[in-house]
């Protein structure tokens, strides 16, 4: 299909964590994920060892089971005091935004099930002890992040999440995955309502730039 006409910068900049809109009705077809997978597997990956894998999920009984662990991981997290919508109260700029944040992932929580299509991208691990965890979940987290880009150039919006993670046990019994398969981000896709996107407010680059040395 023709992709949007953005710049590389424009994309970068307005693929945003889509979640209330979100279009649950419409179907997402297939050839257009795999055209996504496809796009994410050009990612780096330690040592070109390219031990990632795919799941996508459509059957809706199974996406439901999966929205109904995600539900509950939301409600506990809502909960907490790293919550997105608890943090920054005191600052007045901050405050309205993540309690708008907190809003959207109490609203996907109660939908996720709903969403057309799930994706999870794994890591084939043999152990996740003491070793460097930044150099192993650092071959698939490029690879999904590019495949929510490339979701982003043909109209479908994707939220980044990683709370399905409590259940991750569950999950894997659900979808049959191999012990040595572990799962990172949770990622649902759909077509979103709406124009476009735009860039979001972030931290001024003096703030957070550091050259030579903190």
């Amino acid at each position: 299909m023709t992709t949007l006409d953005l710049t590389p910068d424009e994309l970068l900049t307005t693929t945003r964590t889509v979640r209330k809109r979100l279009d649950l009705e419409r179907p997402v077809p297939p050839e257009l994920i795999r055209e996504c997978v496809e796009i994410a597997l050009q990612a780096p990956s330690g040592s070109n060892r390219q031990t990632w894998h795919w799941v996508v999920i459509t059957d809706p009984e199974k996406r439901a089971a999966i929205g109904e662990y995600y539900r509950r991981s939301v409600a506990s997290y809502l909960e907490s005091s790293g919550a997105a919508g608890r943090l920054y109260s005191d600052d007045p700029e901050r405050a309205p935004v993540q309690q708008r944040v907190g809003s959207s992932v109490e609203y996907l929580g109660e939908r996720m099930g709903e969403v057309p299509v799930l994706a999870i991208p794994c890591l084939q691990v043999k152990s996740l002890g003491a070793v460097n965890q930044a150099g192993i979940w650092g071959s698939i987290l490029p690879s999904a992040w590019s495949y929510c880009l490339a979701a982003r150039a043909r109209r479908l919006g994707t939220a980044w999440t990683t709370l399905h993670l409590t259940y991750e046990r569950e999950i894997s019994e659900l979808l049959g995955l191999p012990e040595h398969i572990r799962q990172s981000v949770l990622i649902p896709t759909a077509y979103y309502s709406g124009d476009t996107f735009k860039p979001a407010a972030r931290q001024p680059v003096d703030e957070v730039l550091h050259l030579d040395g903190w």
